[in-house]
């Protein structure tokens, strides 16, 4: 699979700057001393933002110039109409008096057609629509034809209406993508010799004290050490729900502070914060084309010129044949305008990149995001997808499942168990310490802690000598121990030498994972299959749970890469293979499967940078919404497609036989293009 490069994302920054433009801050930071660095990108994260303004200020500018246009080239027109029908002109005055509004209304179109001419670029639909309306303009000077010039205005009219939709959509599409564009912070907050100072995010360093108030957004990736509040974390996940995050916990840049002050501690620079990662990945996408796309691009640059030449051998052919040119040369000529003006492929041209521009923005709205429009292609023909367990399926820590006590009750045992564990950063004693919250304020004493490798730790609890370890430690201390049906890590136990019972502790499940299974069987997935590289036992009890196709344990790293490339053989055209996981052994085969879908909240930044498609909120349901979004996008490109080209050789066929109207193949290109747009606009809801 192709997997993004930072030379692709530095060329996209270059060429949209009024979207960001970090890595020219970042270059312009390396050639120049850190006072002038900080200079540097404060000037330029600045000027980002006014570019961007003026950039939005321009585009309703435009829209409210285009308006103004059509409106006064109405009149006009009405205008030059009622001249005709009550004043007696010859055909120069009547041209004179059409020409006004044609010029007004078709100015900028003549100007980009000259200037594709001036380019070497002339076949393009400017170039046609000249053509054709000049054409229409002339045809009424041969003898015996009748003046065309009300239709050569209406083709320009209904041109700039089309172009205006065409603005419209495009710009509502940017303004989707703009809006997680704002989850970039303006501002920082940092502790300096006790002062708290203002700056741009790019001049914080890590392990920096950032202050971060409520409103604020959450300018880098860190950990509070300091307060509690609860975040908004929409912007980055879909997910309207709050996050409560306190002391210790990590926080991601991005996510709007919604009631108390913290303060944090940096973990990571701006530039390889999540926040900026995200833009960087959305602006990636554009530089991976659909096959549709692809497809649609080189059909516009082959099928322009042979349009042109079909249409004067249409205007030319048919009269030298009929023995009369003077003639039947007018009508052909007629006949060979309308055909240029139908063979116009603006709306294939416009409407298919449209469609899926606005197809990833939309999905960015859900927290997912997909690299590139080709691999809206994969997403919709998906067959099997493969998961990773741990982070992906499960929460990726552990958990205390149960509690079987022996001759104490449940509370006693996990308040032993957890002051034995006190001083412990093992997971297994996180996750006891996380099961007896009151474990740190409850005042027992503990002491002559002694960890015991391999085996556990023991120490003295208040005046009772606690033995917590496996049952290697329970032998070796001469005490028996209970056999345990459930899987699981199994903690035993002991007290003053006698057994007091064992607590089970695992990696739970996420709750959305049967949701997410379940929504990928209705989508039309045939085989949900899992590669861990956890014991046998473990993943079969998750595969169970699951009711997953089949799974595979104890894999290394170029196993699951073995076992992925055995997925991909055995598909045998029955769709695309996917693979979903989230940490570094998870890269290789990110990059190996047809689309690689990475956890983007806790997943490694390996597996994001291997990865097609990352789900930031980390949830497997969210694969099976991926999919329907591909599915759907691409159906509205195929609608629009097929509707541009029946429309258009209908009218073609008419035209042929004499029956079809300039007003016929103004609807078969404007009209086809305007309803177009608008069906690909719903691609972004």
């Amino acid at each position: 699979m192709n997997i993004s490069t930072r030379k692709n994302s530095e060329e996209w920054q270059h060429n949209h700057s009024h979207l960001t433009n970090e890595a020219t801050c970042e270059h312009a930071c390396e050639m120049q001393e850190q006072h002038h660095n900080h200079k540097c990108c404060e000037h330029h994260h600045d000027h980002d933002h006014e570019q961007g303004h003026h950039h939005e200020h321009h585009h309703h500018e435009d829209l409210r110039s285009q308006i103004w246009k059509i409106a006064a080239t109405v009149v006009l027109l009405i205008v030059a109409v009622l001249i005709e029908k009550f004043y007696t002109l010859n055909t120069w005055q009547l041209l004179l008096v059409y020409l006004v509004p044609y010029l007004l209304i078709g100015y900028d179109n003549l100007k980009e057609a000259a200037e594709g001419l001036a380019h070497g670029e002339a076949f393009n639909e400017h170039f046609l629509m000249s053509i054709a309306t000049i054409g229409a303009l002339c045809i009424g000077f041969l003898p015996g034809a009748e003046t065309q010039y009300p239709e050569a205005v209406f083709v320009m009219l209904f041109f700039q209406i089309g172009e205006l939709f065409e603005g419209y959509a495009e710009g509502r599409s940017r303004e989707s993508i703009a809006h997680l564009m704002d989850i970039r912070p303006d501002t920082a907050t940092v502790l300096r010799d006790g002062q708290e100072v203002t700056i741009s995010p790019e001049q914080v360093s890590v392990d920096e004290i950032v202050i971060v108030r409520p409103g604020e957004k959450i300018p880098l990736d860190g950990v509070v050490i300091e307060g509690s509040t609860s975040l908004n974390t929409v912007a980055l996940t879909g997910e309207s729900l709050p996050r409560d995050v306190t002391m210790e916990d990590e926080v991601t840049s991005g996510c709007v502070n919604i009631s108390g002050v913290i303060k944090m501690r940096v973990t990571k620079e701006f530039g390889e914060s999540t926040v900026s990662k995200i833009i960087h990945l959305v602006e990636d996408a554009n530089e991976h084309k659909s096959k549709s796309e692809a497809f649609i691009t080189r059909f516009a640059r082959i099928y322009t010129p042979v349009v042109v030449v079909a249409a004067l051998v249409l205007a030319l052919l048919p009269p030298l044949f009929s023995g009369h040119f003077a003639t039947t040369f007018p009508v052909w000529l007629y006949r060979a305008l309308m055909f240029l003006i139908v063979s116009c492929p603006c709306a294939l041209v416009i409407s298919v990149p449209l469609t899926f521009f606005g197809g990833i923005g939309g999905a960015s709205r859900k927290g997912i995001l997909i690299k590139g429009s080709n691999y809206m292609d994969v997403l919709a023909q998906i067959g099997t997808v493969v998961f990773d367990k741990t982070g992906t399926l499960t929460h990726g820590h552990f958990a205390v499942e149960a509690v079987h006590p022996g001759k104490c009750d449940e509370h006693h045992l996990l308040h032993l168990a957890a002051h034995v564990e006190h001083f412990s950063t093992h997971p297994i004693g996180i996750a006891l310490r996380d099961a007896f919250p009151d474990e740190a304020t409850d005042g027992c004493r503990v002491e002559q802690v002694e960890e015991i490798a391999g085996h556990g730790v023991r120490a003295y609890v208040g005046h009772d000598l606690v033995c917590v370890g496996n049952t290697k430690m329970m032998e070796a201390m001469g005490i028996p121990w209970h056999e345990c049906n459930l899987t699981g890590t199994i903690i035993h136990v002991a007290v003053n030498g006698e057994y007091a019972g064992h607590i089970i502790i695992n990696d739970k499940l996420k709750e959305e994972s049967p949701e997410a299974i379940e929504q990928l069987h209705q989508a039309g997935v045939s085989r949900v299959v899992m590669l861990t590289g956890d014991r046998q036992e473990v993943a079969a009890e998750v595969a169970g749970k699951l009711q997953l196709t089949e799974f595979h344990a104890g894999l290394l790293p170029t196993d699951k890469v073995r076992y992925m490339e055995h997925l991909m053989h055995e598909r045998s055209g029955e769709g695309f293979v996917a693979f979903v996981g989230d940490g570094i052994n998870d890269a290789p085969v990110l990059a190996r499967a047809d689309v690689g879908i990475a956890m983007g909240g806790l997943g490694s930044e390996a597996a994001i940078e291997a990865a097609d498609v990352v789900l930031m909120d980390d949830n497997p349901s969210k694969v099976a919404v991926a999919m329907r979004i591909a599915r759907r996008t691409l159906s509205i490109a195929r609608q629009n497609v097929w509707f541009a080209i029946g429309v258009k050789v209908a009218v073609l066929l008419l035209a042929a036989f004499g029956v079809a109207t300039l007003w016929m193949a103004v609807f078969a290109d404007v009209g086809v293009t305007v309803l177009a747009v608008l069906n690909a606009m719903r691609a972004m809801r």
